[in-house]
This record gives structure tokens, sequence and C-alpha cells, in this order.
């Protein structure tokens, strides 16, 4: 099994990467592959890197520092872009969000990232509170002995995830059969 994880910071190695890297490291040592991407850069060619990257992935972690309450705008293009590329390869895969601050602002990003994986009939794994992290630098967020807690606490509950999905496929149990959507206008 493998899980794509976004880096949605334009800061390669900044704070939100620090953050997915400790998701990762618990996939790992649990036998589950890992990627983190750069998905800081919104341009047409580095979203089709990841949608390519995605067909073959079976979970997904969507990471974020926090702008003015919000996700990068970097990652909101990026996840824009993607859902219309390779929506399709976003159904019923297990994701999560995380958030990354200096301070505050970390809900609020969290309930525009989880707008994605609601469309696409995603699962949605959790922790033991929030997945965020605080600090302005990374070895702030090293110190955020709390944040990186549930880090790891959401990288083992994707695994279990994973693990259960994987199980109940080979016993015969398949996603539900989605209905054709129905489009209704509100004005008429």
């Amino acid at each position: 099994m493998k899980v794509l994880l976004l880096n949605g910071s334009p800061r390669k190695e900044g704070c939100t990467y620090t953050a997915l890297c400790e998701v990762a490291d618990v996939l790992n040592a649990n036998g589950i592959e890992t990627e983190i991407f750069q998905a800081g850069d919104p341009s047409q060619e580095n979203v089709k890197a990841a949608a390519q990257k995605l067909k073959e992935s079976d979970g997904l972690v969507v990471g974020s520092p926090v702008y003015w309450a919000s996700p990068s705008g970097q990652i909101i293009q990026f996840m824009d872009k993607l859902c219309s590329l390779a929506g399709k390869d976003l159904l019923f895969k297990p994701a999560a969000a995380v958030a990354s601050a200096r301070r505050a602002g970390t809900t609020a990003t969290l309930d525009v990232l989880l707008k994605y994986f609601s469309y696409h009939q995603m699962p949605v794994v959790s922790s033991n509170y929030w997945p965020m992290v605080h600090g302005n630098t990374p070895d702030e967020v090293r110190k955020d002995a709390e944040g990186l807690q549930i880090m790891r606490n959401l990288g083992q509950n994707m695994t279990w995830l994973l693990n259960c999905i994987e199980a109940g496929k080979k016993a015969g149990i398949h996603h539900p059969e989605t209905e054709k959507k129905i489009m209704t206008n509100f004005i008429r």
C-alpha cells in the first residue's frame, strides 16, 4: 500500500513538511510506502505529476500552513486543479488533512481542506485531536510534543483504516455504488 502526502507549503522543508514527515514515519514503520509531494507549486505540470502518483496511491494526506486563517493559496489552487483533473482517482480513498500554524487559524484551515474529501466520498482519517502542529520554524514544530503525537496517531489511524479496507476487499467487500448525480437549481 502507498499513501501520497501533499505538502501545500511553498517552503519545501518547512513546518508543514515536518508534520507530514512524522505521519510518513509511522506509515513506513507499518509497512506502508509514502511519498511527500511538493504541492506548493500549483502549476498544471506539477498537478499532472501528482495526479499520476494519486492513481497508484491508496490514501492521501494534504498538509497546509495557515495563511490568514485559511490554507495556503497554493494548495487551494492545487487541490482545485487536482480534483478537476483526477477527481475519479480520489473516490473512496482514505484522506486526512494537516494544518501547521505559528498560532491560530488551524481549524478554519482544516475545514476548507476537508471539503475536498467530502465531495469525493473519501473516508476522513482523524486523530485524537485536531490534526495540527504549532511552531514558526521546523525546530519549533519538533518541540510541539502534543502536535507530533497527534501526527503519529494520525499515521496509526491511517494504517488501521487502510488495512481494514484491504481486508474487506479480500473478503469480497467493495465500495458502494454511487447513484448518478442529480443537479438541482435553487433559482427557478
